[in-house]
């Protein structure tokens, strides 16, 4: 197997998924707060963007989703913080 550049960018969105639920277990991090879904958005672009070279349609389908809820909790983040000034 070569490893390629795919692989490196999917691995870093793997750490960033993995390493950002870590931190909500441990407590480091809110599931409400920025650095949780902006983790977990990235993770799954960077996933994504590896996908474009190892395709795997079931893989894309999750990722598109995780995606999607993390965008969901980084508006609804916004929104909060829009509503206290």
């Amino acid at each position: 197997m070569n490893y390629t550049w795919a692989d490196a960018v999917g691995n870093l969105g793997v750490l960033l998924v993995l390493g950002s639920y870590l931190g909500l277990q441990l407590g480091r991090l809110d599931s409400r707060g920025v650095a949780y879904s902006a983790c977990n958005a990235a993770g799954a672009v960077l996933l994504l963007v590896s996908l474009t070279v190892n395709f795997n349609l079931s893989s894309v389908v999750i990722e598109i989703f995780w995606l999607a809820i993390s965008l969901v909790g980084l508006w609804r983040h916004r929104r909060r913080a829009a509503t206290r000034r």
